[in-house]
Formats: structure tokens, C-alpha cells, sequence
């Protein structure tokens, strides 16, 4: 039986994020009501000085071939 993942999404880290890169420190896959989509992540941190995870959501990235990145 196939896994269903409409409706659920996961995040991975970038281990490779150069120091002071404007790159998403996590990224992965999410998908809504059976469409997917990209999602990226930045670590933040509020004037109050709380952490929090800044979230983007974009259409998937054209894909050439390689891989199965969105």
C-alpha cells in the first residue's frame, strides 16, 4: 500500500548553509489537498529575543531531470 501524504508536509535542515547566507535553513515538501508545494524555513529571532521559524511557501521549482527537489 502506498503512503498518503495529501495534507502533510516535512522540513529538513541545510547542514551545507554557508555562514550569512540569505538560503531557507530548512526546506522540503508540503502538500495541500492533494497539490504540492515547496517550503522554506529561516530561524529567527523577535525583538523580544524568542526564537521562531519564519515560513514560505511556493509553487514547486521546475524540475530539468534531476532529482526530485521541488
Amino acid at each position: 500500500m502506498e503512503y498518503d501524504n495529501t495534507n502533510k508536509g516535512a522540513l529538513f535542515r541545510d547542514t551545507n548553509k554557508p555562514e550569512g547566507s540569505k538560503k531557507p535553513d530548512y526546506t522540503g515538501k508540503l502538500n495541500v489537498n492533494g497539490k504540492d508545494y515547496r517550503i522554506a524555513g529561516w530561524l529567527r529571532e523577535s525583538k523580544s529575543g524568542v526564537k521562531f521559524l519564519s515560513l514560505q511557501i511556493s509553487e514547486p521549482k521546475a524540475n530539468n531531470g534531476g532529482g526530485d527537489e521541488l
